[in-house]
């Protein structure tokens, strides 16, 4: 351990800590920018600077451990002045347009200059002029970078993509993307977690809310929206509420509110999802021979976009199941529209997503199975349906609840783990022990699958059929399990990939509150629900029993296939 004094304060802390953290287990706060624990402790901001006694020059608290005896001051007017420049100088490189900024409002860089009381930049503002592909649903805008390095970081040290570097040099240098390519012609899996993880408004995701509205206000356009299972376990953070202030009915209350005709749950093509899934794995395992092993799982469009890139060879390795947002769109433009005598041509699919890839998913190829152009029409991330309640100032916790349409409105427990890394599969395990047994197991058997960091094993004994198990989140993790996989240290029947750490729940387009991860808080939300809901069991849910019979036939049919089936070998962006 080691004793030393802070601002006056005694404070004994493990040795190896930061000042920056010995500092915060006394509650004194130091203001930073560009700190990311155990991902970037580089110092680059320059803000969180702090005296000690003995030390002619300030130093960065981040990245500099306490020792015995030291003593510390974090606000003396040296250091304030000096924090103060340092502010100052990043502002004059700062596109400050704040009112017009997607993160207006909810800005590290707009805090910590509002505290310190800057009113004005006393040097000479120069922005950096850029060019965009506005078509990818990343967006960097290079006048508001300030050259922090954590979208460099987190893509490198958590998603080990390395999309973004260091360019140029001196007055210069900035970050673009690597080798200064187009981001189409990079390697980015579209993630969005250097948009979460970005503290100003440099990046952000794609905006679709104007082609929203545009729908709304077109009475000839049939409005459905489908609402991904991780959104109703984060919405309410982006109202400064807790998790449980605010219930889903209320959300979709919301919606009807703003004007959509029909909402709908994407857990019910969840559980769409896990009929074909697991169905698809029980084949597999009953002709091995003619399949590459192990299956893994295909309804994260990043990590497909990451396969493809990344181990092509290994694509046909993938479910080809399509995730649930498209299966629901393929559904709401068949079954959907046939029953309500809607012309599928006018019908606008909508998805709310915790995740900036869907974005990407809807328009690629192969993703037409209604003859309309698009199953899904439009992507709105999380952060942009919260943004419509807010202009339209609806106070969702006074609202009464009502209830999703139907039918594609029924779900089950299985449908809104899908949200939490490990979900997809613990869900899909549940059916396909009842598909091969003809008996559920218990709901919550395969526990062993849930978590957030690291690879989890489950090795599942069916009717004598041994299924070895693995899950992974991020994007890093991922490779690890692949080379892991490709070079015989590693074998499983069944892998769950989702790129975003913690799975859907710590999704790009989730709420922002800089420096806090809530992915695993989130999960327990999700599976929370699960424990709650009256059906736990995807072939349990009515409306699915009743699409299948009326529509599809079974699982793998012809008609299930051409709907619900893709050939991700054959996807282009």
């Amino acid at each position: 351990m080691v004793n030393a004094v802070i601002d006056g304060i005694k404070v004994c802390v493990p040795k190896g800590t930061s000042i920056m953290e010995a500092a915060a287990s006394i509650d004194i706060k130091i203001p930073k920018l560009c700190f990311l624990k155990d991902i970037n402790e580089i110092g680059a901001c320059r803000v969180c600077m702090v005296e000690i006694e003995g030390i002619d020059r300030v130093v960065s608290s981040c990245n500099h451990e306490l020792e015995e005896g030291m003593v510390v001051h974090t606000n003396t007017p040296r250091v304030l002045s000096i924090r103060k420049t340092n502010i100052q100088l990043i502002l004059s490189q700062h596109n400050s347009n704040c009112p017009v900024c997607l993160r207006n409002g909810n800005c590290t860089l707009q805090d910590i200059a509002g505290e310190m009381g800057i009113l004005s930049v006393p040097f000479k503002k120069e922005t950096e002029e850029f060019n965009w592909d506005h078509s990818h649903p990343i967006v960097r805008d290079a006048s508001k970078c300030i050259k922090c390095m954590r979208c460099v970081n987190i893509c490198d040290k958590v998603q080990g993509l390395h999309v973004w570097d260091v360019i140029n040099t001196g007055y210069r240098t900035t970050v673009n993307v690597k080798g200064n390519v187009p981001i189409a012609d990079s390697n980015c899996s579209m993630c969005g977690q250097c948009v979460t993880h970005c503290p100003v408004g440099a990046l952000t995701v794609r905006k679709n809310g104007n082609q929203v509205y545009e729908a709304l206000r077109n009475p000839e356009i049939t409005t459905v929206i489908q609402i991904a299972p991780a959104v109703r376990a984060a919405f309410c953070e982006s109202l400064g509420l807790s998790r449980d202030a605010v219930t889903t009915g209320q959300l979709v209350a919301a919606l009807k509110k703003i004007g959509f005709d029909y909402v709908f749950d994407t857990n019910f093509s969840a559980d769409l999802t896990i009929m074909e899934e697991a169905s698809e794995l029980i084949e597999r395992l009953s002709n091995r021979s003619h399949h590459a092993w192990p299956m893994f799982t295909s309804c994260c469009p990043g990590w497909v976009h990451f396969l493809k890139t990344e181990y092509p060879d290994m694509v046909k390795n993938l479910s080809s199941a399509k995730s649930p947002q498209q299966m629901f769109g393929a559904v709401a433009k068949t079954y959907f529209a046939h029953k309500m005598n809607i012309d599928p041509s006018k019908m606008m699919v909508i998805s709310i997503m915790p995740c900036s890839a869907k974005k990407y998913e809807c328009k690629v190829s192969g993703m037409d199975s209604t003859g309309t152009g698009q199953d899904v029409d439009l992507v709105l991330i999380t952060r942009e349906i919260m943004r419509f309640i807010q202009m339209e100032h609806i106070n969702v916790q006074e609202l009464p609840e009502e209830d999703f349409d139907s039918p594609l409105g029924e779900s089950s427990g299985a449908g809104v783990i899908f949200g939490a890394s490990g979900g997809v599969m613990e869900a899909a395990l549940r059916t396909a022990y009842f598909l091969l047994t003809g008996s559920n197991i218990t709901p919550d058997a395969f526990q062993e699958i849930r978590g957030y960091t690291g690879v989890r094993e489950l090795e599942v004994d069916v009717a004598g059929v041994k299924v070895r198990c693995a899950a992974v989140s991020s994007l890093g993790k991922a490779r690890e399990l692949v080379e892991d996989i490709r070079s015989g240290n590693a074998s499983y029947d069944f892998v769950e990939v989702m790129a975003c750490p913690g799975g859907c729940a710590g999704g790009g387009g989730q709420p922002i509150k800089d420096g806090f991860e809530f992915a695993k808080e989130r999960a327990g939300k999700l599976y929370e629900l699960d424990q709650k809901a009256a059906i736990r069991y995807s072939h349990e849910n009515p409306e699915i029993q009743t699409l299948y019979k009326e529509y599809l036939g079974k699982p793998l049919s012809h008609t299930a296939h051409d709907l619900l089936h893709t050939n991700q070998e054959e996807w282009e962006f």
